[in-house]
C-alpha cells in the first residue's frame, strides 16, 4: 500500500513546509495556508501528535472558511445600514418581549411563514426587519433586501425580454426577502406588479418579512384595489402580523439633543 503524499513529488525543493504551501495553493486552502507558518513550528516544538496537527489545520480552513461565506451572504443581502440585535433596545420596543425573541427563534423562517410589521415611522420596524435578516445570515441563510421601489425596477428591467417571471424564480432561492418601509409613498404600477409577483412566487415556498406605515389591510390606498386584495390575501394566509406603537425613536433623540454630536 502506498500513499501519495509519501512518495517524491517531481520539483521538490527539500523544504517540506514550502511544498506544503504550495499544495495548499493547489488546492485553494487559503486559511489552512496562514495557519501553518505558525502551527507547524508550534506543533514540533510541543511534539502533537500528527493528527492533532491535522484536525487544527482542517479547523482552521473550515473556519475561514465559514467566515469568508458569512461575509458573502451579508454583501449580498444588501442591508441599507448594518442594524443588529446587539443595538437593539428590548424593552424600548412596542413589540411585546415574547414575540419579539419567537421571532428571533427564526423558526417562522424555516416553516416558510411571512412576517408582516406595521406601525408608525420611527417605531423600530425597519431596525427589527434588519436585524432579524443579520440573525438569519450568521445562521447560514441566505437574505435579500428590497424597497419596493427596488422591485419596480426590477420590473422594468426585465420586462422587454420577457424575463421577469425567470428574475422572480431565481429570487426566491433566497431564504429570506425583506421589503421595507411600504406606505410613505404611492407605489408606482411596476413597483405594485413586482411586489405582487414576489409574494405570488414566493407564497409557501420562501419567507418574506414586510414593514409597512400601513397595515396590509390597507394596501389599497396606495396600489390598485385588485393587485392589493391578491397581494394581501397570499402575504397574510401564513404571516405573523406585528403592530407597533409610540412615539418615533428618531423625533424622540432629536427633541432630546440626542440626534447629534454637542458642537464645541
Amino acid at each position: 500500500m502506498s500513499i501519495t503524499g509519501l512518495r517524491p513529488v517531481t520539483g521538490t525543493t527539500g523544504d517540506p513546509l514550502a511544498e506544503a504551501i504550495e499544495l495548499t495553493k493547489r488546492l485553494k486552502l487559503p486559511h489552512i495556508r496562514r495557519a501553518m507558518a505558525d502551527l507547524i513550528p508550534t506543533a514540533k516544538a510541543q511534539r502533537w501528535d500528527p493528527a492533532e496537527v491535522v484536525r487544527v489545520l482542517l479547523a482552521e480552513e473550515a473556519a475561514g472558511r465559514d467566515q469568508a461565506n458569512l461575509r458573502t451572504r451579508r454583501k449580498r443581502a444588501t442591508f441599507p445600514a448594518g442594524k443588529t440585535f446587539g443595538d437593539w433596545d428590548e424593552a424600548a420596543s412596542s413589540i411585546p418581549r415574547p414575540t419579539q425573541d419567537a421571532l428571533r427563534t427564526l423558526e417562522w423562517v424555516h416553516r416558510k411563514e411571512n412576517l408582516s410589521i406595521c406601525g408608525p415611522s420611527g417605531t423600530g420596524k425597519s431596525h427589527f426587519c434588519e436585524a432579524l435578516g443579520q440573525a438569519a445570515v450568521e445562521a447560514g441563510m441566505t437574505v435579500a433586501w428590497f424597497t419596493i421601489e427596488d422591485l419596480g425596477v426590477m420590473v422594468r428591467r426585465h420586462r422587454p425580454d420577457d424575463s421577469v417571471t425567470r428574475a422572480m424564480a431565481r429570487l426566491i432561492r433566497t431564504d429570506l426577502i425583506i421589503v421595507d418601509d411600504i406606505g410613505l409613498l404611492p407605489v408606482s404600477a411596476d413597483a405594485a406588479e413586482g411586489f405582487y409577483r414576489l409574494v405570488d412566487a414566493a407564497y409557501e415556498r420562501r419567507a418574506l418579512a414586510v414593514s409597512s406605515n400601513l397595515h396590509p389591510s390597507g394596501f389599497d390606498e396606495i396600489m390598485p384595489k385588485t393587485l392589493a386584495t391578491a397581494t394581501v390575501d397570499r402575504l397574510l394566509h401564513h404571516a405573523h402580523v406585528v403592530v407597533t406603537q409610540g412615539e418615533s425613536f428618531r423625533l424622540n433623540q432629536a427633541t432630546n439633543g440626542r440626534g447629534v454630536k454637542r458642537l464645541h
